[in-house]
């Protein structure tokens, strides 16, 4: 039987394990020093230095004033999972795109481990917001891809996340939320009001890919002084699915 072992005494999976857990804790801070990924992470100071030295050797972490900072190396990764599909493109100037014409926030969330990815954001923080996760269940973008899914998928969405509470509207019932996916499916849209965070609206619309496969979800979304139910479900509606139609049919024609 082989063994899984590295040279170095430890096994490979606690080693990315390991580097996995400083880039993590870089990547939440503006600079760390060495001493301060140790006390973050709970590693030995000389493990954290060997990661630390290997990760700075490769171009995934720079060093700067005896501090540690994520390098740009990683970004070139993460740009190229952005642009991985021909959609997640066409997704990217169709957020732009809604978010200049109507003035507001405008996002496409992909689906990934069960959790909802900012793939594309526009406005104030977008950048910094690119790649965060959030659950599925509480916003409007999540809600259009929950509605996709069988009972069997949702059941282990279920199993595995549960629906936290995020504020006193978040949906946390099986049975309601499976009530709110009916709706979504008649009407073709999703409302999130204040369900992630108190004093925002937001909606969502399903893209599909020429084939009728889901790519993920257009949204949009403000503060519940601008986003007023007639505006919400009329204006910004349409406007969301005429995004989305637009992103299917370049995928379809080019």
């Amino acid at each position: 039987m082989t063994s899984d072992r590295n040279p170095a005494g430890g096994t490979g999976v606690a080693t990315t394990r390991k580097t996995f857990a400083i880039l993590e804790t870089l990547k939440a801070e503006a600079g760390l020093s060495l001493a301060e990924i140790t006390r973050r992470t709970d590693l030995s100071k000389s493990t954290v230095y060997r990661h630390v030295r290997t990760l700075v050797d490769m171009g995934y972490v720079i060093e700067r004033d005896d501090d540690y900072y994520i390098g740009l190396r990683l970004l070139e990764i993460g740009e190229q999972t952005r642009n991985r599909e021909a959609g997640y493109t066409a997704a990217k100037r169709a957020v732009f795109e809604l978010g200049q014409e109507i003035d507001e926030r405008a996002l496409f969330l992909v689906e990934e481990a069960l959790e909802g990815v900012y793939l594309h954001r526009y406005g104030r923080r977008s950048e910094s917001l690119i790649g965060k996760r959030r659950p599925l269940h509480s916003l409007a973008s999540g809600k259009v891809v929950l509605a996709e899914w069988d009972d069997e998928k949702i059941d282990r969405l279920l199993a595995e996340k549960g629906l936290d509470r995020h504020t006193s509207r978040t949906i946390t019932d099986p049975d309601a939320l499976a009530d709110e996916l009916d709706r979504i499916r008649d009407q073709g849209y999703a409302v999130n009001d204040q369900e992630y965070m108190n004093g925002l609206r937001g909606v969502a619309v399903p893209v599909y890919t020429p084939d009728d496969e889901l790519l993920g979800a257009l949204g949009t979304f403000g503060p519940t002084s601008r986003f007023k139910d007639e505006y919400v479900r009329t204006d910004l509606v349409d406007r969301l699915r005429d995004k989305a139609g637009e992103i299917t049919v370049t995928l379809a024609y080019g």
